[in-house]
């Protein structure tokens, strides 16, 4: 396992993609900073694009959770060298600043999923079950050989997708509007969402837990009486390129986001979903950000 966060996960892209190559299992836990360059030390979410395309050489994926709270942070840990160890692939537990600082009480005694995971060919239990060295390696020299590894890493991501997506469905039932919100982001989220349900508003939420693989089947369960989907990121817009992909065309699109260590108010959403008829001149837009 390693942990850092934003400039510390940068410089560790060429060993993330070693290990990506090489199917070596490991626990990667990124805690998002204000960017780019040395950027600050306050909230952000702009390392998305970091966690689910990978900075590092190759076609390789990263499996990355998001958790909005610190119990679902402890729960997805707990997961995660599993989900690792049985695909043999790193996996990303990916946060922001303010939840890497917060305090909230944590049932640590909580059951974790139970995986049916295969016994490894290590040497340090002997070889009298295989034949020949096992060699762990990221180098193939040969094209034909390097494009075989391809196809079998690709295979392996395959099954990621069918088996270890996951969201968070709210309010969704003759919802007007749908939030698609992640992280601090869907909590702040939820408060706007209240306020907005004393107004007479019915707004839903999709909260993607897993990043990559990304929860495009979430989009399914949108109503016909949807408006249109608010994307909401503590970046200037990252996420929002997935929820487009997973939208397919179906609903215009509204962005609101914060950047730089800027933490959102619960009413700037609200604001948000009060002007998004005002607002869509094109499939998706980029509100104006709120200035006090």
């Amino acid at each position: 396992m390693t942990s850092s966060s934003s400039v510390g996960i940068a410089l560790k892209q060429e060993g993330i993609s070693y290990m990506a190559g090489s199917e070596l299992p490991c626990v990667i836990v990124s805690i998002m900073r204000g960017g780019p360059g040395l950027g600050g030390i306050q909230p952000s979410q702009a390392d998305y694009f970091q966690a689910t395309r990978g900075g590092g050489n190759g076609d390789y994926h990263v499996i990355v959770f998001a958790p909005e709270s610190i119990q679902e942070t402890v729960d997805l840990m707990k997961e995660a060298f599993d989900i690792a160890d049985q695909y043999r692939n790193p996996v990303m537990i990916l946060a922001d600043g303010l939840i890497g600082q917060m305090m909230e009480s944590v049932d640590m005694d909580k059951p974790a999923k139970k995986r049916d995971i295969k016994p490894k060919k290590y040497a340090t239990t002997g070889t009298d079950f295989h034949e020949g060295r096992n060699i762990i390696t990221s180098v193939f020299l040969d094209p034909i050989e390097l494009e075989n590894h391809n196809l079998a890493l690709q295979a392996k991501y395959h099954e990621v997708e069918k088996n270890e997506v996951r969201f968070e469905l709210t309010n969704m039932d003759q919802a007007e509007y749908v939030i698609v919100a992640y992280g601090t982001s869907a909590r702040i989220c939820r408060s706007a969402i209240e306020t907005l349900a004393d107004q007479g508003i019915k707004v839903g939420m999709i909260r993607p837990i897993s990043l990559w693989p990304f929860p495009k089947k979430a989009f399914e369960h949108i109503p016909a009486t949807c408006k249109g989907l608010l994307v909401t990121e503590m970046s200037m817009g990252q996420m929002i390129d997935d929820v487009k992909i997973a939208n397919k065309g179906k609903f215009p699109i509204a962005f609101y986001g914060r950047t730089g260590g800027v933490v959102p108010e619960p009413e700037e959403i609200v604001e948000a979903i009060l002007h998004f008829n005002e607002k869509v001149v094109e499939s998706w837009f980029v509100m104006n950000v709120v200035k006090g």
